[in-house]
Parts: structure tokens; C-alpha cells; sequence
């Protein structure tokens, strides 16, 4: 089970700090699996943002975010964050957090295997 938090109302140029409690099952620990953020406004498809592998060696970022919005993990908390600077209203939606296998991978939502329930992020003014 995935668990995300952090969401809320922010201006324009705020910033917001998503959280994403990665519980372990199927055997397998937190830090065995890559963990990716979608996103999805009212109306548009789920959209990938960001991922950070296994151990953290890779991250990933969609052109849109790239400079604004920075993903870490921390296994001993089994969390990962994603830190959102410099907002802008097309940011607005609900984010999702998901894990895979201890890789990234594309952008697809297909290919994570589970998914938190979302939080709503609104970059309003």
C-alpha cells in the first residue's frame, strides 16, 4: 500500500512537499522498488512527473517539471518526497504516488504494479 500526502491550496510561485509512505509487501522491502509520482487534472489523462529508482541512482522528470520539482527517498522512513517549487496553476490535480520494480521505466501507468489513492494539489491564486 502507498499512502501520499501534502497536497493543498498554494499560490502561484508557492511550493508544496508531497510525501508518499511505501508499505513493504509481496516480500520484498521498501528500497527494492522504484517509486513514481503521476499526476491528473479534471477532464486529462494520468500523466508521469517524476521516479527515482532503487537506491536512488536515477531520477526521472517530465519536461514540465524539470527545475522546479526535485524527488528523494528515504528508505529508513520508507518514504519518498517530491518537492514542488515555483508552482503554477497547470500544476493543479491530484498526484498519485506508484511503485515498480527496482527501475524507472517509461512513463506509462501501466507499468506500475501499485498505487497510492492521491492527493489534491491546487495552485490557485
Amino acid at each position: 500500500q502507498l499512502v501520499e500526502s501534502g497536497g493543498g491550496l498554494v499560490q502561484p510561485g508557492g511550493s508544496l512537499r508531497l510525501s508518499c509512505v511505501v508499505s513493504t509487501f509481496a516480500g520484498f522491502t521498501m528500497d527494492y522498488y522504484a517509486v513514481g509520482w503521476f499526476r491528473q487534472a479534471p477532464g486529462k489523462e494520468r500523466e508521469g512527473v517524476s521516479c527515482i529508482s532503487s537506491g536512488g541512482g536515477t531520477t526521472n522528470y517530465v519536461d514540465s517539471v524539470k527545475g522546479r520539482f526535485s524527488i528523494s527517498r528515504d528508505d529508513a522512513k520508507n518514504t519518498v518526497y517530491l518537492q514542488m517549487n515555483s508552482l503554477k496553476p497547470e500544476d493543479t490535480g491530484v498526484y498519485y504516488c506508484a511503485s515498480r520494480g527496482p527501475s524507472c521505466g517509461g512513463w506509462g501507468p501501466h507499468e506500475y504494479e501499485y498505487w497510492g489513492q492521491g492527493t489534491q494539489v491546487t495552485v490557485s491564486s
